[in-house]
């Protein structure tokens, strides 16, 4: 198990940019090949290098788990193919696009924007966890104020406690909480991880960095 340190062109933000689960890494194209590798070894995976609807921030735009990746429906068929050689993949067909930020899921379970549309709650069952609708902080935006692996949930700061409750129910693993990059409270634009390791944006701090290993396991 490792945590890596890396930016995405220059930006720490690689969250934003990446996307992950338990086999397979999906980064835009653009990235060198050392560090592709390097992401592929620090969380041993496969690698996929592709645009999501002619888009390098694939993070905002995919969400998903062991079972399959929740892709928009502007992702154009030669994206789609590169991806399926690794993972099945599943259409949204809703306007709400940046479904990295409105879903936050693991192999036990999913937590939703409180109003997502039912494509996108449908979509669930194709992932085959149970699902449950949260905000964090107040704020609805649920997959990008927190990040699930199949160990832990690193939070939000300003989660509430009862929100915590809900996603430590939902998800079926322990909660954190914790800022990434030097303080930024949207903690998945700052970290790529799974059950096996993490990478994180350099301006992470190293109570972040402690945060990080104890929420995940790495």
């Amino acid at each position: 198990m490792a945590v890596l340190m890396a930016d995405v062109f220059g930006s720490p933000n690689i969250g934003v940019y990446c996307f992950c689960n338990e086999e397979l890494a999906v980064v835009p194209p653009g990235l060198t090949k050392r560090k592709m590798r390097q992401i592929a070894d620090t969380l041993e995976v496969g690698i996929c290098s592709t645009t999501v609807g002619g888009s390098t921030l694939v993070g905002a735009l995919v969400a998903g788990n062991s079972k399959g990746l929740l892709v928009p429906h502007t992702i154009q068929e030669y994206e789609r193919q590169r991806i399926e050689q690794f993972s099945k993949v599943i259409v949204v067909d809703s306007n709400w696009t940046a479904l990295g930020n409105v879903v936050l899921a693991n192999d036990f379970g999913a937590v939703l924007h409180p109003d997502s549309p039912q494509e996108i709650v449908k979509s669930l069952t194709r992932l085959e966890v149970p699902a449950v609708c949260s905000k964090i902080g107040s704020l609805p935006f649920v997959g990008a104020l927190a990040l699930a692996t199949n160990k832990g949930v690193l939070l939000s700061p300003n989660a509430l406690k009862e929100e915590q409750s809900v996603i430590e129910s939902a998800l079926k693993v322990g909660v954190e909480l914790s800022t990434t990059n030097g303080g930024v409270a949207f903690v998945k634009s700052g970290i790529l991880a799974n059950s096996k390791g993490a990478v994180v944006g350099p301006l992470t701090r190293g109570a972040e960095l402690m945060q990080v290993t104890k929420a995940l396991g790495v």
